[in-house]
């Protein structure tokens, strides 16, 4: 059975994440210092020393993210691993897919982290601070959410916008939109029977049609950037396909920026198309456990730090060692 490797999004960032990784593997440091000397800053002092505030801000978060995770793939690589013989999948949450796309040799190291420097700029830029607002709603149906959200953005100003922004699966959906529409919605969600409506502390209202002016950023940046098949197929956030085609790739990552990320659907299209193994790939785990929510057919594993990488090695070297009790809880 397939084995994909999956790449967490904004929010799974912690300070002291990747310095395992860099201590142990010359290659995995590497990395860290090819994402210093794009951004033109030691990016890796605040991912490794803080301060948690400055770290989890959307342009430093990003390519520290990336960051990570690559470093990753590259210990792995440096034990002779290969993604294009073990990996049938990648797909990324979020900012994640640019993660799982330089994996695959989509882009380099250093595109993708000028490219995410430019995405968390041109998120934060698109809507004044204080105007966006997302709000998590658990345990109600996709329906309701959206009829609310309709409703929402009837009952607010003019031209407001209040949509689904993310499906993680497991009952739990993202709106994002104008503060006051998504305001509404979580209390129409409330009504409408949802387990918790929690307004989210973010920075501004991502994945929703208010991202309008960074989408066009992107797509001026995707541009000016070498574009290669990727080696392995990259699930699309926005269509739930894999692609190998870089135009189609670029186009969908543009629309990523306005469009909901169908994180459930994504989960949901590996286990209908043999892929028995998801490894999250990089800090945390929350891809692993909304895995498990979504379908617990599927095994999860982890690769974050030293110790996950020599696990990950003796699990991918015998296909037969590819099951829940070799990769342990994660």
């Amino acid at each position: 059975m397939a084995v994909a490797f999956t790449f967490p999004g904004q929010g799974s960032q912690a300070v002291g994440m990747g310095k395992d990784l860099a201590d142990a593997f010359p290659e995995s440091r590497k990395i860290f210092e090819e994402v210093d000397d794009a951004l033109g800053e030691n990016l890796s002092k605040l991912i490794w020393e803080g301060p948690e505030e400055t770290l989890t801000l959307t342009a430093n978060a990003q390519p520290a993210l990336m960051a990570v995770s690559l470093a990753a793939i590259r210990a792995l690589e440096s034990r002779g691993f290969s993604l294009k013989d073990k990996i049938a999948y990648v797909a990324g949450h979020s900012l994640g897919e640019y993660s799982a796309l330089a994996a695959a040799g989509f882009v380099s190291v250093a595109d993708a982290a000028r490219l995410l420097r430019i995405r968390g700029n041109a998120m934060q830029a698109a809507v004044p601070a204080g105007e966006g607002a997302m709000a998590a709603i658990i345990g109600l149906e996709q329906a309701d959410v959206e009829a609310a959200c309709a409703e929402a953005a009837k009952g607010s100003a003019k031209g407001s916008v209040c949509q689904i922004a993310n499906d993680n699966g497991g009952g739990q959906l993202v709106i994002s939109g104008a503060r006051a529409a998504v305001e509404l919605a979580a209390r129409l969600c409330t009504k409408k029977g949802a387990k918790r409506a929690l307004m989210l502390q973010v920075s501004a209202p991502f994945h929703s049609a208010l991202m309008a002016p960074a989408a066009e950023i992107m797509r001026e940046a995707l541009a000016g950037v070498t574009k290669n098949a990727p080696f392995v197929p990259v699930v699309s956030n926005v269509s739930v396909t894999p692609s190998s085609d870089p135009d189609a790739i670029a186009r969908r990552l543009v629309e990523q920026v306005t469009g909901r990320v169908r994180w459930r659907e994504t989960v949901e299209w590996f286990g209908a198309n043999g892929v028995a193994t998801l490894y999250e790939v990089g800090a945390g785990k929350v891809l692993s456990g909304l895995a498990r929510r979504i379908n617990r057919d599927i095994a999860t594993g982890a690769v974050g730090t030293a110790a996950d990488v020599e696990a990950t090695m003796a699990a991918l070297g015998e296909p037969r060692s590819l099951n829940s009790s070799a990769l342990g809880a994660t």
